[in-house]
């Protein structure tokens, strides 16, 4: 395998999440008009969380590492002026490197450039705080071996979009530094002008007014710094996310007495951290299960009948499954097609939804 020689962006899809500055590279930011008079550590840091909190920018400050017009600024508190261009060097992390694990993997599909796993519930993608070993990742290196090296970096070898720890469902894995390069592409065109393809069920709750809907709403960072929530497009830390759904199935429609629910298909049209929670919920549709987005629908698993009532409260994430993954293979050329089966909890949970 060639050496790695040059950083290529990893887009990291939470339903998909958002694209994050590569490690040690240089970013650029432009100050608007809204971030004048501002303080240059609050400013950035609501600009680069949650991948940096405000401390850790404060520190970079103190460290030179933050300019202005070419001359390192020292002060966290310095006030911006619109139009000023800031540049940020961010070091490379310095975590473990990962080990292979033998973890089994479902593999859908794999050639020389790349493998296409059914990720299951429950597995997180990449090592991170909380999680430094069991993940997708070292069961990749374990299976792959030294063809995964370098490639998107030490932490995220061979990633180019990721599910949340509790959603399941389709992923492909680059192998090579080409693929690498195609697919992170591919991903973060979001399929506008390329033949990707990507589709998720998830069981809500209620029933939306119309079979088909878009919602169009920016993302930007809730108090927590960990979840997400549909912000003013004028905020700093806002970003364009748009998500197109489908009724595929309704539940307890016309019942009163229950709580009714919903099977839909949601495709996106841009891949933003917790897009298809937030938006679901944004437009009252939670995704049951959801412990960060759902919350305030807890008390409809009351209205439910037995034995169903006791398994929406018992269901331990959100139901939600990648179902659908489509693209263009870098090499050959052609278009390729994924499809996952709900899995089986998910299954059953839909399958009593239908008994309403």
């Amino acid at each position: 395998m060639s050496a790695h020689n040059e950083e290529t962006p990893i887009l990291i899809e939470d339903e998909l999440a958002d694209e994050e500055s590569a490690a040690g590279d240089t970013v650029v930011l432009e100050a608007g008009a809204d971030a004048a008079g501002q303080r240059l550590d609050q400013w950035l840091a609501a600009k680069l969380g949650p991948e940096l909190s405000r401390s850790r920018v404060q520190a970079l400050i103190k460290q030179g590492a933050v300019s202005i017009a070419g001359k390192a600024v020292l002060e966290a508190k310095r006030k911006l002026t619109a139009g000023e261009r800031i540049e940020i060097l961010v070091p490379a992390p310095e975590p473990a490197e990962p080990q292979g694990e033998d973890i089994p993997l479902d593999i859908l599909y794999e050639d020389d450039e790349l493998i296409v796993i059914n990720k299951p519930a429950g597995l997180v993608v990449h090592p991170g705080a909380g999680n430094w070993t069991g993940t997708l990742v070292n069961a990749l290196i374990h299976h792959c071996g030294e063809t995964l090296s370098g490639i998107g970096g030490v932490r995220r070898p061979g990633i180019v979009h990721r599910l949340d720890k509790e959603t399941s469902g389709v992923m492909v894995v680059a192998k090579t530094d080409r693929t690498h390069k195609a697919l992170s592409e591919a991903f973060a065109d979001h399929g506008r002008t390329g033949d990707l393809q990507r589709a998720y069920l998830a069981l809500v709750w209620g029933i939306p007014q119309r079979p088909t809907g878009t919602v169009d709403a920016a993302l930007g960072r809730a108090a927590d710094r960990v979840r997400r929530a549909v912000v003013p497009e004028s905020r700093d830390d806002a970003r364009h996310a748009v998500t197109h759904f489908s009724v595929v199935e309704r539940f307890g429609e016309g019942q009163q007495a229950f709580a009714a629910a919903s099977l839909v298909e949601c495709r996106l049209e841009t891949g933003r951290t917790h897009q298809i929670r937030v938006h679901m919920a944004h437009i009252g549709h939670p995704v049951v299960g959801d412990p960060d987005y759902g919350q305030a629908f807890r008390t409809k698993a009351n209205r439910l009948p037995e034995p169903l009532k006791t398994k929406v409260k018992a269901f331990p994430r959100q139901a939600l499954h990648a179902w659908l993954l489509e693209f263009r293979h870098p090499t050959t050329h052609l278009t390729m097609r994924f499809e996952a089966p709900i899995p089986g909890d998910m299954e059953e949970l839909v399958g009593d939804f239908r008994k309403l």
